[in-house]
């Protein structure tokens, strides 16, 4: 067996800091917009919608000097209805990616590994060296989707968990529904397989993965968010439906009060408003039907976009291509890794910026 590394310090520190830490990669947020006469942040995903009147009624503003409810009570009842799950089986985070660190740290230490498709969410690799565990990337296949036959080859004794993205951030296709039974049929029922489902209210191809339809399946865990589709990025709530077991494991290792009054409030106001929430969802899903069409339509190879975004294969132009959309107000998100899987994301926002960014394809250098 190998020694372990030794500790790391920090520039100028004295204290170790542990190798897994030292040894991070950044999380890259999205820009924000250009300061410029006309600019629009397309660069994280955001719902471009204000809050809906409704919401904003409903939040609790003025009770900042209590403390939430560490229980998550209301929003347990909310989101249990709402997704017809018995509540012991949710455990909340601020936002998804909480509830995925959350989960890692329950499930996995030094020594075990879990595998994802790449390129897939960014936050992934890190969440996973935080544990300990080492990440196992599995190259996209055709199309920017992912190969289901190599993750499960990059399945071993040691793998603790299985990340499937679906609709897949930041190249968007979703994964056929029919696919994923039947890895779950092959793999290791003692491996937790997570449908990352950040993007589903944006889904409409009819064969997509549901992931709550595969929960009868103990070793499946459901994660959603309520940052893209209901726009509440900035309140940061997010979720998980696991078997109530492991939801109770992944609310121990939850930060004590993580989810504010003000979030929680905000939460059961938005599915009370579902209605209206699910016309705005619409209209973005339309505006994002006509930026495909309108690039594809440039001769640009666009895979199948089932989020809130587009992506743009880029390769080596990766960074020529964010700039050139960044001189007209237009913040993308571009992923350079000198790697053939670079490409450029970019959000469905305003109308007009959707339209802008189809006129500026036209003249990609």
């Amino acid at each position: 067996m190998t020694e372990p590394d030794p500790p790391v310090t920090g520039p100028g520190s004295t204290v170790p800091v542990r190798p897994e830490v030292a040894s991070l990669p950044a999380y890259v947020a999205g820009k924000p917009a250009a300061a410029s006469a006309v600019s629009y942040k397309l660069s994280s995903n955001e719902n471009p919608y204000p809050p809906l009147p409704s919401v904003v009624e409903h939040l609790s503003l003025g009770t900042f000097n209590r403390y939430p409810d560490a229980g998550n009570s209301a929003i347990t009842a909310a989101v249990a209805d709402h997704v017809g799950v018995d509540g012991q089986r949710l455990a909340f985070g601020t936002g998804s990616v909480a509830v995925l660190y959350h989960l890692l740290q329950a499930t996995c230490a030094a020594g075990d590994e879990v595998v994802f498709a790449w390129r897939s969410f960014e936050a992934y690799p890190i969440a996973i060296q935080l544990t300990g565990a080492r990440p196992v990337p599995v190259p996209l296949g055709p199309g920017a989707t992912h190969d289901l036959d190599a993750l499960l080859a990059a399945v071993t004794p040691q793998t603790r968990v299985v990340l499937l993205c679906t609709p897949n951030n930041p190249t968007g296709p979703t994964i056929a529904h029919a696919e994923v039974e039947a890895f779950l049929d092959r793999i290791d029922p003692s491996v937790m397989v997570v449908v990352d489902e950040a993007y589903v209210e944006f889904v409409t191809d009819p064969a997509a993965t549901r992931g709550l339809d595969l929960l009868d399946r103990p070793n499946v865990v459901v994660l959603r968010t309520f940052s893209k589709a209901y726009g509440l990025a900035g309140l940061r709530v997010g979720f998980c439906v696991a078997e109530p077991n492991l939801a109770a494991a992944i609310r121990a290792t939850s930060l004590p009060f993580g989810v504010s009054s003000v979030a929680q409030s905000a939460v059961v106001a938005s599915i009370d408003a579902l209605a209206e929430l699910q016309s705005r969802v619409a209209a973005l899903v339309e505006q994002r039907t006509l930026m495909v069409d309108g690039l594809r339509g440039l001769g640009l190879d666009i895979p199948q976009a089932q989020g809130n975004f587009v992506w743009l294969p880029a390769g080596p132009r990766t960074g020529t291509w964010a700039d050139h959309f960044t001189a007209a107000g237009l913040t993308v998100r571009p992923y350079v890794a000198g790697e053939p899987g670079d490409g450029v994301r970019i959000t469905v926002g305003e109308t007009e910026a959707n339209r802008l960014v189809v006129e500026r394809a036209a003249t990609l250098p």
